[in-house]
């Protein structure tokens, strides 16, 4: 059989889809019935929905069988594209207004009057200066317990971070267990480095201790990847008894523990953290943009010192040392107690926008944390995502469906992100989705 057969059939389904033949939503034939109506292999015809799935021109949802992407849905929404001009964003949590605006501009003013330039200048330390080390650390230590400095490496950014997990600990083909619904970063970093990530099943966000377990015997793990406080994209905040058995797990199978506290900050009185009940075994992951903002990329990593020698190298690899103007301002902020001050204005605010969420969503299903600048919408069964969220974009209102953030097969849903909307957008794009949600429901009654 030619090996190009696949693409031929799968350049044949993309023309009806461009013609209008397959109009959005349609469902395409099961891969048997494909196979047999084209006279070919049912090898043949997987190969050719994979190359379609590739394409971005069909999605495949679990239980109901293969359908036609909607093309108002860009591909990229929720993971690469931001909402276009005139659209209420609310794809990409950004964080920040006028005023902190006027904070950076103070801030970098500070900097040149007092800073030392002629530094900053010049290639840094590949984990960071000690000074800014201490800083991150002493700031760390606050949630997650004493933090050596030199156990602390800085990055560009907690996505860098991830990377450099990737690159320096784990081999071609160690295997991670994720929640079914994690952070879309993870599946970015893993889908380049060509790691397998691994769904264990849990309760609204928080693992399973007994699913990992299984993971682990069946599919042998290297690690398993994890935000315990306040997770992406359900909010969830584990519980100790659950952090406890988990990290039993661990030790049992020798898993390497990947924690990632982007948004912990959130979570105002949180458990202990994983690092701090396995510091053997835990690589700990945190930044500061979703505080200050997404465009300043400082993270750090915290490491047994085992590791620390594999994640400098892979530093250095890769971006030599974070920039230093970047650093030393975000250690400014950090030492003068501006950081604290974000971190509480985003607790605030995101509280604000959760209220106007639910008193707007009333009768919708919502899962979120409290303080969360980002909420959860399960979609009503039968209805699908792509659809909806183009007929959102039609009304001027961006979100982002559930696929991005799915290890495995994509639910029905949808995400919101408000972080540094305007309370009045953000009301008007709540009733929107309310009267296209609702209207859903009264159809299908």
């Amino acid at each position: 059989m030619p090996r190009t057969q696949f693409i031929d059939l799968a350049d044949h389904v993309a023309a009806q889809i461009a013609d209008g033949t397959l109009p959005p939503g349609s469902k395409l034939p099961p891969h048997r019935v494909f196979a047999e109506r084209h006279g070919v292999a049912l090898a043949t015809a997987t190969r050719a929905y994979r190359e379609l799935e590739r394409r971005n021109l069909i999605v495949g949802e679990r239980g109901r069988g293969m359908f036609v992407r909607d093309a108002a849905v860009p591909a990229g929404v929720g993971v690469e594209q931001a909402a276009s001009d005139g659209l209420i964003d609310l794809v990409f949590n950004m964080p920040g207004g006028a005023a902190d605006a006027d904070m950076l501009r103070a801030g970098l003013k500070r900097l040149a009057a007092g800073g030392d330039l002629d530094a900053m200048l010049r290639y840094q330390p590949h984990g960071g200066r000690p000074h800014e080390r201490k800083a991150l650390a002493d700031w760390a230590s606050a949630r997650l317990g004493p933090v050596a400095p030199e156990t602390l490496l800085v990055t560009s950014g907690a996505q860098h971070g991830l990377s450099l997990i990737m690159l320096g600990l784990l081999g071609p083909g160690d295997a991670v267990g994720t929640d079914p619904l994690t952070y879309a970063g993870i599946k970015s970093v893993a889908a380049l480095r060509g790691t397998p990530l691994v769904p264990v099943e849990g309760d609204a966000g928080v693992m399973d201790p007994d699913a990992l377990d299984h993971a682990c015997r069946t599919r042998g793990l290297r690690a398993v990847y994890l935000m315990p406080s306040v997770q992406n994209p359900l909010g969830a905040v584990m519980d100790e008894a659950t952090r406890r058995r988990i990290v039993e797990v661990a030790r049992r199978h020798d898993l390497l523990i990947i924690e990632d506290s982007a948004y912990a900050f959130l979570e105002t009185d949180p458990p202990p953290s994983l690092r701090a009940l396995a510091p053997e075994r835990t690589i700990h992951v945190g930044g500061v943009s979703k505080s200050l903002g997404t465009g300043l990329r400082v993270g750090f990593l915290i490491a047994p010192e085992a590791h620390l020698g594999q994640l400098t190298s892979a530093i250095r690899a890769t971006t030599w040392n974070t920039p230093a103007l970047i650093t030393a301002l975000v250690t400014a902020w950090i030492e003068d107690g501006t950081l604290e001050v974000c971190e509480e204005t985003r607790r605030r605010d995101g509280a604000e926008r959760q209220r106007l969420c639910r008193d707007v969503l009333a009768d919708l299903p919502l899962i979120a944390h409290r303080n969360a600048g980002f909420a959860w919408i399960p979609l009503p069964r039968g209805r699908r995502a792509d659809p909806l969220v183009a007929r959102l974009r039609e009304r001027g209102v961006a979100v982002s469906p559930g696929a991005p953030y799915a290890v495995g097969d994509p639910p029905q849903a949808i995400r919101l992100a408000f972080g540094g909307v305007p309370l009045p957008d953000f009301a008007a794009a709540l009733t929107t989705i309310r009267e296209e949600l609702t209207h859903a429901q009264e159809t299908q009654t």
